[in-house]
């Protein structure tokens, strides 16, 4: 075979090779697009024997070494996903102060307008700043805190009564009641709220849940549950009843910063310089990040 023959067989295979890529992407949609397949057909018919090769030989390169499966793991096509930036309420933000400070306004319509805002939201969540509007100025501002004050702590007793009843008659194991009571009992409790007395029988309370719940399922009571008792019982004196809480959580999580806080709280409050020093030290060899407000409880007592 001459040369010349060997020529036009390259030729002749190199263009028909070059209408079967053309009329596959065209017919068949085999190329990623129309445009794309005739460009590179110009190509193939303009370079012979090398475009052909060029192109099959980046193809065989991307599917033999670069290729990948692309990992859908984390791919979710969800609504719940998409996150919707809502325009904030400039003329209700701009107007919104700290209650401390709103108290001593003495322009009376935009003390009333703030109260009513606090009341239109979560006023569980706002029963101090209810509290405090109590001793306000303006009496229409004291009695909307009144009302509502009233009304939300009337509900909790209520709701605390029930519950503690319920808890007579449920299954021996079930801690359905206690797990429900823990939070919200505390939720309200943190806030101080009630009298002195009122706020140590209902603190006591809460304790009681909290041993339902330990006599019942002691695996389940969390860190966030110890804590709880552990500081509100702290809060109205009841220092030997926090000692036992915080030796029992201390044996469920001892890896827990909870669990060194609790004591470091309770011996301050105690002045027990010596324990004190022992739960420091026993947290320094834990390991166990501080955060800032027990590193400046360490830097008071020491």
């Amino acid at each position: 075979m001459s040369q010349w023959q060997l020529f036009w067989i390259l030729l002749l295979g190199s263009t028909l090779v070059s209408f079967a890529y053309l009329f596959a992407g065209m017919v068949f949609h085999l190329a990623f697009d129309k445009r794309s397949c005739a460009l590179r057909f110009g190509v193939m018919l303009l370079c012979p024997v090398a475009g052909p090769l060029f192109f099959l030989g980046g193809y065989l390169l991307c599917r033999l070494v670069f290729r990948t499966e692309a990992d859908l793991a984390d791919v979710v096509f969800s609504k719940e996903r998409v996150q919707t930036n809502v325009r904030a309420d400039e003329e209700h933000e701009r107007d919104l102060v700290p209650v401390e400070e709103a108290l001593a306004v003495t322009d009376k319509s935009s003390l009333r307008s703030l109260m009513l805002n606090v009341i239109r939201a979560d006023t569980r969540s706002c029963l101090s700043a209810l509290a405090l509007a109590l001793n306000s100025h303006d009496s229409e501002t004291a009695h909307y805190a009144a009302s509502v004050l009233q009304d939300e702590l009337n509900d909790f007793r209520l709701y605390v009564r029930r519950g503690l009843q319920e808890m007579e008659s449920q299954d021996a194991g079930c801690t359905a009641l206690e797990e429900a009571l823990l939070p919200y009992m505390n939720n309200v409790l943190v806030q101080n709220v009630f009298t002195p007395m009122e706020q140590k029988k209902f603190v006591l309370l809460l304790s009681d849940v909290g041993d339902s719940f330990f006599q019942k399922n002691p695996s389940g009571m969390t860190i966030a549950f110890y804590e709880w008792i552990c500081l509100r019982l702290l809060e109205v004196k009841e220092f030997a009843k926090t000692e036992i809480w915080c030796a029992r959580m201390v044996e469920q999580y001892p890896l827990e910063l909870a669990a060194y806080t609790c004591r470091l709280k309770l011996y301050f409050t105690l002045q027990q310089k010596e324990r004190f020093f022992q739960v420091m030290e026993e947290l320094k060899g834990s390991g166990i990040v501080i955060d800032s407000e027990t590193l400046e409880l360490i830097r008071t007592f020491a």
